[in-house]
């Protein structure tokens, strides 16, 4: 997904926040921080530090690029957000992906 230049560090950590379904009460427990902490980071434009800000990336799935290169195109996007979610798969996932993509990609009509 990407993300307006006008939108926050705030609003993307939000956004991330909601498509995992996840509380402020639920995600600062999980950061070990007090909720107000992260009120502040997404509504009042709170500055994390680099320590939270790396626990918020890999806890919400956040690509590093959509907050520092919000400009960058959808398709690099996505592709990176899946190659990032590959890292997570254990061995037997992957041999299923791997398997899948090939014959997607074998069975898929030619480009010109």
């Amino acid at each position: 997904m990407v993300h307006t230049k006008a939108e926050t560090l705030g609003d993307v950590i939000k956004a991330a926040r909601q498509r995992s379904g996840l509380t402020i009460e639920e995600l600062a427990n999980r950061l070990d921080i007090s909720e107000r902490y992260l009120y502040r980071i997404e509504n009042e434009g709170k500055k994390p530090s680099y320590e939270i800000l790396y626990n918020l990336i890999r806890e919400l799935a956040i690509t590093p690029d959509s907050i520092f290169y919000p400009e960058r195109s959808d398709k690099d996007s996505e592709i990176e957000d899946l190659i990032r979610r590959l890292y997570n798969c254990d061995e037997r996932s992957l041999e299923v992906i791997k398997a899948t993509a090939i014959a997607l990609i074998d069975t898929a009509p030619k480009k010109n």
